[in-house]
């Protein structure tokens, strides 16, 4: 679709009902709001539920490796975007994909509610990988078709959007751990499944009214042809991956090790193919070929910070359940908890980061140095995390307030990257390959998880100091990096901020 269609697409969209901005985000906020509900719900307690023995309603699995499954999971969720993107922008559109994806991941949770041990377990992780890649990336873009590509309300409804994101991962560790504590993880699973449920609910029954024509479209359609060479070449390739599978688990060459390392390595190749693959791409101009190598720096900056950020749900879960005092001023809580600190504080400070991007209009910092501080500030919250143990040792309990301060720096660092990647990514994609770039900035994610799959293997009491020191320092160094080369890489942004 030209970027005329795609003005015309924006005039149908309804411009004022939701905070100033377009009515369409009310339906996309709240879609949102219940997907990350379900999704960090139940990730909040995943963990422990692999690693607590199976006396205490777990499935008892090492936990070194319930780490790295936590990492190849959260991987392949954000990795199968790039599928969702491309089912969107080909075959279906963003709106239909999003349904189906919804509909995918509330199976999921569904079938994790089921007591039927690992075997659910994996099922089910393979149902919300598929889902939340067929949903995530395409909600997103949504609300990029909200917004003319010259319009100043862009990054602050992308802020708003993050808040309904947050605003749903902030609720859920407090409901669903509450509802394990009662009645086991089945159940926590199962309030998951309802928040999926209630985000279908919400989308079908506003989006005619409020989103017009966006997400009706299909940006680069197949043709009759190429659907049915399609359907044959996906039909044999699903049939084939199955047997293969079966054939190497039976004979013991595919083990979770394995499994790991080839997410990694898929997590590195992915973004390098389809970096290449739009570069070498006809349907780009020479100005959206210029963009789109300055969005390769601002790609490997967010692995980067994801690769920090995500380990908060299973390495500092693991500090939590393990080094931390849980209890404060005479109050005792579960170690779940700890997951609504980081989306408390972005609900907190969002509209603070809006107003002010709002307020400085066109003198606010470039999107490449808002990139530079948000590596810097996950980098410090790492850093921070070495000091329990430098100053008290690694085998006591410390206080709860360490890990609190460390997820406040991560979101400092969260508000300057995430939200403003999201808008940079809609402005700095080239047209024919719009749905598909978002689905590539979902693979920063995947990326940086696929890395931590390996690395959180080295995670435990005797290397904390160095674990937390070395990595903290290695995302500080390259978002100085980032801030040095930023005047050279705007240059090549053609005009984009």
């Amino acid at each position: 679709m030209a970027d005329f269609d795609r003005d015309q697409v924006y005039k149908t969209v309804p411009q004022k009902g939701f905070f100033g901005n377009p009515k369409g985000l009310f339906t996309l906020f709240f879609t949102e709001f219940w997907e990350r509900f379900s999704y960090y719900g139940m990730r909040a307690i995943l963990i422990y539920y692999m690693y607590y023995s199976v006396k205490d309603g777990g499935l008892g699995i090492d936990e070194k490796m319930a780490s790295s499954i936590m990492a190849i999971y959260g991987s392949l969720v954000y990795m199968s975007g790039v599928i969702g993107g491309w089912i969107a922008d080909r075959l279906l559109g963003t709106s239909r994909t999003v349904f189906y994806g919804g509909v995918l991941i509330m199976t999921g949770h569904i079938v994790l509610s089921l007591p039927a041990g690992a075997t659910a377990l994996f099922f089910s992780m393979g149902l919300i990988v598929i889902g939340t890649g067929l949903l995530k990336p395409n909600v997103s873009n949504i609300v990029g078709d909200l917004y003319s590509k010259t319009d100043n309300r862009r990054d602050a409804g992308f802020s708003i959007f993050y808040t309904g994101i947050n605003a749903g991962a902030f609720l859920s560790p407090i409901i669903v751990d509450g509802v394990r504590l009662q009645a086991g993880f089945h159940a926590g699973f199962a309030v998951a499944a309802v928040g999926m449920f209630l985000g279908l609910v919400v989308f079908v029954l506003t989006k005619k009214k409020n989103l017009g024509q966006a997400g009706q479209y299909v940006l680069n359609p197949m043709s009759k042809e190429e659907r049915v060479r399609f359907y044959k070449v996906a039909s044999f390739s699903l049939v084939g991956i199955v047997v293969l599978g079966w054939i190497a688990s039976t004979i013991g060459w595919l083990t979770i090790n394995t499994f790991s390392f080839i997410v990694t390595i898929l997590g590195v190749i992915i973004p390098i193919f389809y970096f290449y693959f739009m570069l070498r791409s006809p349907k780009i101009t020479s100005d959206e070929k210029s963009r789109l190598y300055a969005y390769i720096p601002l790609f490997l900056a967010a692995v980067i910070f994801w690769a920090i950020q995500e380990q908060g749900t299973y390495v500092l879960s693991k500090f939590a359940d393990q080094r931390t005092e849980l209890s404060f001023f005479g109050y005792e809580f579960s170690p779940a908890l700890f997951q609504s600190v980081n989306p408390l504080f972005i609900i907190a400070l969002a509209p603070v980061f809006a107003s002010i991007w709002i307020k400085l209009g066109d003198r606010q910092p470039t999107t490449l140095q808002k990139f530079s501080f948000g590596l810097v500030f996950a980098g410090l919250s790492f850093i921070v995390m070495m000091v329990p143990g430098l100053l008290f040792g690694t085998e006591g309990l410390v206080s709860p307030l360490w890990l609190v301060f460390s997820f406040l720096l991560v979101v400092i660092g969260e508000l300057l990257l995430s939200p403003v990647g999201l808008s940079a990514t809609t402005k700095l994609a080239p047209s024919a390959f719009s749905a598909q770039t978002m689905s590539l900035w979902f693979m920063t994610n995947a990326t940086g998880q696929a890395v931590n799959a390996q690395i959180v293997k080295f995670y435990d009491r005797d290397t904390e100091v160095m674990y937390f020191g070395i990595t903290g320092l290695v995302a500080v160094f390259f978002g100085l990096l980032l801030l040095v080369f930023s005047k050279k890489l705007q240059v090549l942004m053609k005009g984009i901020r």
